[in-house]
């Protein structure tokens, strides 16, 4: 996708991310956006000036506090982050949205590599029940995890057809999902990043925003999902 008025180059912030369990926060260092596309192309000749400042709007009115994009070519991959997730990890074999029901690394890397851009969506949270398995997480979680898809039904209506979220953490529409029988909210269902195998810290290291543990619930913290877009 091209654009016939470049505009400048928008500035974005790199911050925070939080993985399924964990919780990580990154520095507020300020970069560019040519920094986060293919070398030598400018944001404005993928996505017009005019279009990204319309999908930020949108993604501020769901709640996320920034959005960023992101050459999908940063996006690290690894076998570790499911060991993560079959072992050490009560959703695993429980829920759509979670491996085996995920899909696995193989699959993840071909889907990336049909992808050029990706948007980073960073929202910010705190809560207290995060170890918890209580009504004050879920709703924090079904907050998120509704933010992501809305915003990318919003996008394929504006032409991004290939647009596909992969919510932060895991999904918590039902009490208990329903997993192996059919999900009962279907048109939600997607797989969590962390369940896509992305392994965010090398991913954050990558983008030159390295990440720390946040070690006291009580703090605010960040969280990432991911849109793959064109």
């Amino acid at each position: 996708m091209t654009s016939d008025n470049p505009g400048n180059l928008l500035h974005l912030k790199r911050s925070v991310v939080k993985g399924c369990g964990m919780v990580f926060t990154g520095g507020n260092a300020t970069a560019t956006t040519s920094d986060a596309v293919p070398e030598g192309v400018e944001l404005s000749s993928i996505i017009p000036t005019a279009s990204f400042e319309e999908i930020r709007r949108l993604a501020r009115e769901f709640g996320f506090r920034d959005i960023q994009p992101l050459r999908t070519i940063e996006i690290v991959t690894a076998q570790w982050v499911g060991l993560k997730c079959r072992y050490g990890c009560s959703n695993f074999d429980t829920s759509w949205c979670c491996p085996p029901a995920a899909p696995n690394l193989q699959t993840v890397r071909e889907l990336l590599s049909e992808y050029e851009l990706a948007l980073l969506l960073t929202g910010e949270s705190k809560n207290e029940h995060f170890y918890r398995n209580s009504t004050a997480k879920r709703r924090e979680q079904i907050k998120q995890w509704k933010a992501t898809v809305a915003l990318e039904r919003k996008l394929f209506l504006l032409g991004y057809y290939k647009a596909f979220g992969l919510p932060a953490e895991t999904c918590a529409l039902c009490k208990k999902c329903s997993y192996p029988d059919p999900c009962k909210f279907p048109n939600e269902k997607r797989p969590s990043i962390e369940a896509c195998s992305i392994d965010v810290f090398q991913t954050m290291n990558k983008i030159g925003k390295p990440a720390r543990l946040v070690h006291d619930v009580k703090e605010t913290y960040n969280s990432y999902s991911l849109i793959l877009l064109i």
